[in-house]
């Protein structure tokens, strides 16, 4: 490899880690406030929140591989099993957090939907099992490259490790390293990744997005029965200032969960299908693109369960006693130095 293409690699590297090193930060400490705010909580000591808190870590463990995900498309000079490594594990996590999410919106959507059989669902009566159901299957799933389903034995690609004027010479400095071109076309075969696009990802988003479109739908219904009752008993035809705040306020759930929706979800979407267009049309694209879309992709989807969790007071009340404590000492500090004075 040349001192451009070592130059090239380093510049795309420092992109990657430029962006993803601070919102991955930003992801894992604000998870461990609400993790925390729960563990300190013990009136959120139950299944539910159980749940919510696997989605945490699940998120969590997001952040912390979100810099590797933009990685697994570079060329990197690794061996077989570093590379199968690099590539399954950000994959398992992602996989996990996709269906945690789902697990905890469809046991909220349950909750709304049907509360007299509520109480008696299945993941409730087994917790463990439910845990079992949401991270074994991503884990099996994301395996199946290191099982043997890849291109690991397909013919080396170029643009790698090992491509340049003088080939031969650093192939056999490849072989004699234990090393040979890493790349994510090598790992996941396109069959895998049509199957985990249009067979796991993308049913699940829409799962998510059916729930909270029929979750808001029955609250429409219910605002209307609690609008007409509310007439019924003022013996009025035109709306109360109580209906109009309660208008008001699904309104303002339905912009927030409209937005929330376009901000998490719609970029992700675009990478996915980007990559599955690129993937389709075999042909090369700008890794400068690739790391922007992957980066603001995989990020903007590891914000929902924060949106979820900073929105319930419950949650974060800890983190504000206790920003409260330290805001009064600081003052207190201060007085007294500037009584001294």
């Amino acid at each position: 490899m040349d001192d451009n293409e070592s130059f090239a690699g380093l510049s795309r590297e420092q992109l990657i880690y430029a962006i993803t090193v601070p919102l991955s930060t930003s992801i894992i400490l604000a998870n461990l406030v609400i993790i925390l705010g729960i563990a300190w909580n013990r009136q959120l000591h139950n299944t539910p929140n159980y749940f919510f808190l696997s989605l945490l870590v699940a998120d969590m463990c997001t952040g912390v591989a979100l810099p590797f995900v933009p990685l697994m498309g570079l060329n990197r000079e690794l061996s077989f099993s570093s590379c199968m490594v690099a590539h399954t594990f950000p994959n398992f996590l992602f996989l996990a957090f996709l269906f945690n999410l789902v697990m905890v919106h469809y046991e909220r959507y349950i909750c709304i939907v049907d509360p007299l059989h509520y109480n008696n669902l299945w993941m409730h009566r087994s917790f463990p099992l439910a845990l079992l159901v949401v991270w074994l299957p991503p884990l099996l799933y994301a395996c199946l490259p290191a099982f043997g389903w890849n291109n690991w034995t397909g013919p080396d690609w170029n643009g790698c490790c090992c491509a340049s004027s003088q080939n031969v010479t650093l192939l056999s400095s490849c072989s004699t390293n234990g090393t040979t071109c890493c790349s994510y076309r090598r790992v996941f075969p396109n069959a895998f990744i049509y199957l985990e696009v249009y067979g796991l990802v993308l049913p699940a988003i829409l799962t998510i997005a059916a729930m909270t479109g029929r979750v808001l739908w029955i609250t429409r219904g219910q605002l209307k029965d609690i609008c007409r009752l509310h007439r019924s008993v003022d013996r009025g035809s035109q709306a109360s200032d109580q209906e109009q705040r309660l208008n008001l306020r699904y309104t303002r759930c339905v912009v927030a969960v409209s937005l929330t929706f376009l901000a998490c979800w719609v970029p992700y979407l675009i990478y996915m299908h980007v990559c599955v267009a690129v993937l389709l049309s075999d042909t090369k694209w700008s890794s400068t693109t690739h790391i922007v879309l992957s980066c603001t992709g995989i990020g903007s989807m590891a914000v929902v369960p924060l949106v979820l969790g900073l929105v319930n007071k419950q949650y974060t009340e800890p983190a504000y006693k206790l920003l409260r404590k330290l805001r009064y000492r600081w003052r207190k500090t201060q007085a007294s130095e500037e009584v001294a004075v």
